[in-house]
């Protein structure tokens, strides 16, 4: 069998804003349901990381980075629309 991607995320939040934690919590809630034990996610606040937030180019938040697999995707919003972010990710009904 051969080894499953491991996703990498890392997610754009400013403070504990509604919206930034509701994007957490879909993105939580996504993981565990269509990726579990295959993803890793990096939290980062705009307030306390500029620079990284400058880096990475993020003038929104939230927004998500997929990192790999490859290619790198970026989404914005909260992530509440579960099958726009699953083909959006290239995630099949295989994954689920």
């Amino acid at each position: 069998m051969s080894k499953k991607n491991e996703f990498k995320f890392r997610l754009y939040i400013a403070d504990d804003t509604q919206n930034s934690m509701q994007a957490l919590a879909n993105l939580n809630n996504f993981c565990q349901t269509y990726l579990a034990d295959r993803h890793e996610i990096e939290v980062l606040d705009v307030f306390k990381n500029p620079l990284s937030a400058l880096q990475d180019s993020i003038f929104m938040t939230p927004t998500l980075i997929k990192f790999s697999p490859l290619p790198v995707i970026r989404i914005v919003g909260t992530l509440n629309q579960t099958e726009v972010i699953k083909q959006t990710l290239g995630i099949g009904n295989s994954f689920s």
